[in-house]
């Protein structure tokens, strides 16, 4: 068979298209850059360049001062526990919940999807949402960083989406065996369905990892505070508004630096993570979009 004849249109396409994705990849890289830069660069540097990109004065005065203590260690292993333990215990539940509103023959499913949605469009709010965390007694420990916001809607509906296009014959086939419901859900949907529930644990994990609101509203002790609070106070105490930095720190503040570096410290960990979960992001980046 001959190979089909590219035509100049089709070509000239194909360059603006690549030309395009690329200008738009510099475009999002480049912000990124900038910050790892300045993160490496000195204050000054900074100051005198209008867009660092890679640093002539190469300096690590930013990041010695966010680890010269260890309540940056401590900060980081909060944000981990909540992180790995928060996403493990969302995932449970949105995949319970998620898996038993995509059977046909529920009794009520179309109420429960009703009030999910519901939470979606209307909350209680920021105090109610607090007396609630008050009086059931998790003010002030990590589960008030987790069990509040358990369940995502949004995240449990798109999983649900994804459960509903699987292939009755699977579960039918099953039951026939012999197998029950957490059977079925643990030893064939969901084995099938890591695409879609590697992406949702990266929603989730993403979330917890950027927990801020609810770690300053729920914490009183700042030995439990995770990096992303402790780093705002570190960008507080390096800009000049708090005096007293040596609750924090034995180094100087750089200033500029820091908040660059801030940023590098509470970013790169997640980055790190998004390779192992790539082949099943992209997988799962469709969740729902093709039936069959």
């Amino acid at each position: 068979m001959a190979q089909q004849r590219i035509s100049a249109g089709s070509r000239v396409f194909d360059f603006f298209n690549y030309f395009l994705l690329a200008l738009l990849a510099i475009i999002t890289v480049l912000p990124f850059i900038h910050v790892v830069g300045s993160s490496f660069a000195t204050s000054a540097e900074v100051a005198r360049t209008k867009f660092l990109l890679f640093p002539t004065e190469f300096s690590l005065q930013a990041y010695k001062y966010i680890f010269s203590t260890d309540t940056i260690f401590r900060a980081l292993g909060v944000s981990v526990i909540v992180t790995v333990g928060g996403t493990l215990w969302s995932m449970f539940f949105s995949t319970l919940t998620a898996y038993g509103l995509s059977r046909r023959d529920l009794v009520g499913r179309r109420v429960i999807n009703f009030l999910i949605v519901f939470t979606l469009l209307f909350n209680g709010g920021m105090i109610p949402t607090f007396l609630v965390v008050q009086q059931t007694g998790l003010l002030d420990s990590l589960w008030a960083l987790i069990v509040p916001v358990t369940i995502n809607a949004f995240n449990m509906i798109i999983l649900r989406s994804f459960f509903l296009n699987l292939p009755q014959g699977l579960e039918e086939s099953a039951k026939i065996d012999g197998a029950n419901d957490f059977s079925i859900l643990f030893r064939i949907v969901i084995p099938i369905s890591l695409p879609a529930i590697a992406t949702i644990s990266l929603f989730y994990a993403v979330t917890y990892w950027n927990t801020y609101m609810h770690a300053i509203l729920y914490l009183a002790d700042a030995d439990k505070w995770p990096v992303q609070v402790l780093l705002r106070q570190i960008v507080v105490l390096a800009s000049g508004m708090n005096y007293d930095a040596e609750a924090y720190t034995d180094v100087p503040p750089p200033e500029v630096t820091v908040k660059m570096a801030t940023i590098v410290v509470a970013t790169v960990p997640v980055l790190l993570v998004y390779p192992f979960l790539q082949k099943y992001f992209a997988k799962g980046a469709l969740l729902g979009s093709v039936k069959g």
